[in-house]
C-alpha cells in the first residue's frame, strides 16, 4: 500500500540522524585518566539535544539524560483514620465470649498437663536408674600408693613369661624398673629385654627371677633362631589381690593414666577366688577396662577408646565375650590425662562406665529372662578336644547373676603383643600373624619399628594408676 504525501510528510517530520560512521555512536569517546583534559575535572560525555524530549532541572549538570523521565503521579488519600475509635463503636468487647475464655483455659491446662507429665517422665525414669546406695557399701581397699614399696598385705606379684594363657609377648618381672611408686602412684613401666639380657633372638638361655608359678616352662626361655624360639622381648609387670583383697556385689574405682606405644596392652580385671562353677571361663571373667597403646589412627582402635566385657561359658571352646567398646574420646586419648574408671554390680546389673554413669561402656540388667545362661545361647552339643559333649548349665542351681555371683579378686597388668586377637592380623602394621609357631620372634624381629613408637619419658610409657578403691554391698 502506498502512503499519500501527507502522510509521508507527517512520518518523516521528525528528526533524522545521520548514518555515517561517526555519528552512529551516541556516546563521546571514553578517555583514560591518562587522556583526559588537566585543566579540568572529568565528567561524563554529553548527549545531542535532540535526544532530549524534557528540560532539565536547574540543579542538573549540563548533561542531559538519553531517555524522558517518567512523569510522577499524586499520591493516594491516606487510609488511615483519623482518630482512634472510641470503645462505643466497639460492642463486641463490652462482653468477653465465652468461648474465648474456654479456649484460652484449654490451652493454659493442657500446657500445665504436658509439663507435669514430661517432670513425672524424667523423674521415673531418674529413679528407674539403678546404681548401689552408698550407705550399703563398705569399704574393702583404698590404695593411694603412698608409700614407697608395694603393700604385701594387699598385692602379690605374677611373676612368669608364660604368656598368661594369651600368647603374650612380655615376662613379668620382680624388677623395681619396670614396677616402683613415684608421686603417690603406681608406675608399671614395659622395657626392653635386651637392654639386660644378651643373645634374645639366638643362641640365649635364660631364667626368670622370682618366678611366681609352678609351671616350670613358664620360668625359663631359650632363644634359637634355627627353631623359631626366643627369650620374651618385653619386661613388665603386673600385681593382683587374690587372697587378700576381694569383693562380690560391690564397686571397683580407679584414676589412672593409660600408656602410649604401639602393641602395649593395659587392662585392670578381675578373676574368681575361688572357680565355684569350674575352670575359666565357667566362673566367670570382669574386665573392668582394656586398652591398646597404638595411637588414635589405629583402625582397631587405638588409645583413645576403653572397652569393658563380660567373659564367661561352659566350656573353654563355647567362651561368651559380651564386649561393647562404648566410649572413645574424639579429640584427645587415654594416654594424655587421668580418667576415672568404674565398675558397679549387685545380683542385678553390672554397669562400667568412665568419669561419669553417662560414660558408660557396658550396662547389663539382670533377671530371670536375661540371665547370664540366656544371654549366652549356647548350643545343645559342642566339640569338646576330640569329643562330641552335651552342653549342660553349669549355672542351673544358682540364680541369674552366676557366674558373677561369688567373691572375684583384682589384676593390674601392661602386657605388650600377644596370640589372643586383642591385636587384629593385618592391621596397624602387625609384624606377626596369631596362628604362626614363631609369632613372638616375628614380634621380636620387628622391635625396631615398634620401639620407636614408645616415648622415652617414663610418665608416657608407663601406665600410671592415682589410686584403686573397692566397695562390697554389707
Amino acid at each position: 500500500m502506498n502512503a499519500t504525501p501527507a502522510a509521508a510528510a507527517a512520518i518523516d517530520s521528525s528528526p533524522r540522524i545521520p548514518r555515517s560512521s561517526s555519528s552512529q555512536n551516541f556516546r563521546a569517546p571514553f578517555l583514560s585518566p591518562a587522556s583526559r583534559p588537566t585543566s579540568s575535572l572529568w565528567s561524563p560525555p554529553s548527549y545531542p539535544a535532540y535526544l532530549m524530549t524534557s528540560q532539565p532541572s536547574p540543579s542538573a549538570s549540563s548533561a542531559a539524560l538519553p531517555y524522558p523521565l517518567p512523569k510522577s503521579k499524586p499520591p493516594l488519600p491516606s487510609t488511615r483514620i483519623s482518630a482512634p475509635i472510641p470503645p462505643s463503636d466497639k460492642p463486641w468487647l463490652t462482653k468477653r465470649e465465652p468461648r474465648a475464655l474456654y479456649s484460652y483455659l484449654i490451652t493454659v491446662i493442657c500446657m500445665l498437663l504436658g509439663l507435669g507429665g514430661a517432670a513425672l517422665l524424667c523423674w521415673r525414669g531418674l529413679l528407674s536408674v539403678q546404681k548401689l546406695d552408698p550407705s550399703k557399701l563398705c569399704l574393702v581397699m583404698n590404695e593411694n600408693f603412698d608409700g614407697t614399696s608395694l603393700d604385701d598385705t594387699i598385692w602379690s606379684r605374677d611373676v612368669e613369661l608364660g604368656g598368661f594363657g594369651n600368647g603374650e609377648f612380655q615376662m613379668t618381672t620382680t624388677s623395681d624398673t619396670n614396677l616402683f611408686l613415684r608421686n603417690s602412684q603406681l608406675y608399671i613401666y614395659p622395657t626392653l629385654t635386651s637392654d639386660t639380657v644378651t643373645n634374645v633372638l639366638n643362641g640365649g638361655n635364660y631364667t626368670l627371677s622370682g618366678c611366681s608359678t609352678k609351671n616350670h616352662t613358664a620360668c625359663t626361655a631359650v632363644s634359637n633362631a634355627a627353631k623359631g624360639s626366643v627369650i620374651n622381648p618385653v619386661m613388665s609387670a603386673r600385681i593382683n589381690t587374690k587372697g587378700k583383697k576381694s569383693i562380690r556385689y560391690g564397686k571397683v574405682e580407679f584414676r589412672a593414666k593409660l600408656p602410649r606405644g604401639d602393641w602395649l596392652w593395659p587392662a585392670v580385671w578381675m578373676l574368681p577366688e575361688q572357680e565355684t562353677y569350674g575352670a575359666w571361663p565357667a566362673s566367670g571373667e570382669i574386665d573392668v577396662i582394656e586398652a591398646r597403646g597404638n595411637g588414635p589412627a589405629y583402625t582397631a582402635q587405638g588409645s583413645n577408646f576403653v572397652r569393658s566385657s563380660l567373659n564367661y561359658g561352659p566350656l573353654p571352646t563355647l567362651l561368651n565375650q559380651m564386649f561393647y567398646p562404648r566410649y572413645s574420646m574424639k579429640r584427645s586419648s587415654f594416654d594424655q590425662a587421668f580418667h576415672v574408671y568404674s565398675l558397679e554390680w549387685d545380683q542385678d546389673f553390672m554397669r562400667f562406665y568412665t568419669d561419669s554413669r553417662l560414660n558408660a561402656m557396658l550396662y547389663l540388667g539382670i533377671n530371670q529372662k536375661s540371665s547370664f545362661w540366656q544371654r549366652g545361647g549356647f548350643p545343645q552339643t559342642a566339640q569338646n578336644g576330640s569329643a562330641q559333649v552335651v552342653v549342660n548349665n553349669p549355672w542351673s542351681n544358682s540364680g541369674p547373676s552366676a557366674p558373677y555371683d561369688q567373691s572375684f579378686y583384682l589384676i593390674v597388668d601392661l602386657a605388650a603383643g600377644g596370640t589372643s586377637g586383642w591385636f587384629p592380623d593385618n592391621v596397624g602394621g602387625k609384624p606377626w600373624y596369631d596362628g604362626s609357631l614363631t609369632a613372638m620372634r616375628e614380634f621380636a624381629v620387628a622391635q625396631d619399628q615398634w620401639y620407636a613408637t614408645w616415648p622415652q619419658s617414663q610418665d608416657d610409657r608407663a601406665f600410671r594408676i592415682d589410686y584403686i578403691k573397692m566397695w562390697e554391698l554389707c
